[in-house]
C-alpha cells in the first residue's frame, strides 16, 4: 500500500526531527504511520556483524566497490516506505551522496535478524516491503529458531530455507551460518 506523497513527506520530516530516544534503536515509516523500534539485543547485533563480516570478505571479488553494512536507511517514498535493514549490500560510493537514505536501485542485499518481540514483522511485512521495492535478495535470520530464509527472484518466488550450521548459497555468495547463535 502507497500512501499520499505530501503525507509520507510529513512523516519523514517529523521521523528526522525525533530527539534520539535510549533504547530506541531504529525510526521507520510504513502504511502511514512513524514506527519506533527498541535497540536489538547482543546475539542479533553478533548476527549482523558475522554476517556483515563474511560479505565484505567475498564482496571485492564478486562486486568490487560495494560493502555489507549495517545502520544506514532505506527509503522508497512512491512506496511510503522509510526502513532501516539490519544489514544490506550496497556500493560505497552511494554513502558520498548528500540524499537521507539509500534507495532501493542501490541495494543487492537485505539481512534481517528476526527480533523476539515482532517476528511478523520480518516474515510478512519485509518480505512484502522489500519485494515490492525491487531488493534483489532479501535473507531473513531468526536467533528464535535457528532457521533462515532466502528470498530471491522477481516476487521472491524461490525461498531457501537453511538452519543454523549451514553453508549457504545468498546470490553469488557463500555465508557459514555456522557462528550464529539462537536466543535460548
Amino acid at each position: 500500500m502507497s500512501i499520499d506523497p505530501a503525507v509520507y513527506a510529513r512523516l519523514r520530516e517529523i521521523a528526522d526531527q525525533l530527539p534520539q530516544i535510549p533504547g530506541i534503536g531504529k525510526v521507520e515509516i510504513v502504511d502511514g504511520e512513524i514506527v519506533m523500534m527498541m535497540s536489538p539485543v547482543r546475539k542479533h547485533e553478533l548476527a549482523v556483524i558475522r554476517i556483515a563480516r563474511q560479505l565484505n570478505a567475498q564482496l571485492p571479488t564478486t562486486h568490487p566497490g560495494y560493502i555489507a553494512h549495517p545502520g544506514a536507511d532505506l527509503e522508497d517514498a512512491g512506496l511510503g516506505r522509510l526502513r532501516n535493514p539490519d544489514l544490506m549490500v550496497f556500493s560505497e560510493k552511494a554513502l558520498e551522496s548528500d540524499q537521507p537514505a539509500l534507495l532501493p536501485h542501490e541495494v543487492l542485499l537485505v539481512v534481517e535478524v528476526v527480533s523476539q518481540s515482532n517476528p511478523g514483522n520480518d516474515y510478512r511485512d519485509k518480505v512484502h516491503d522489500y519485494s515490492a521495492m525491487g531488493i534483489p535478495l532479501y535473507m531473513i535470520i531468526d536467533p528464535r529458531t535457528g532457521t533462515g530464509i532466502v528470498h530471491s527472484e522477481p516476487g521472491y518466488e524461490s525461498r531457501e530455507k537453511f538452519a543454523f550450521g549451514d553453508k549457504i548459497a545468498v546470490g553469488p555468495w557463500t555465508l557459514d551460518t555456522s557462528g550464529l547463535l539462537t536466543y535460548a
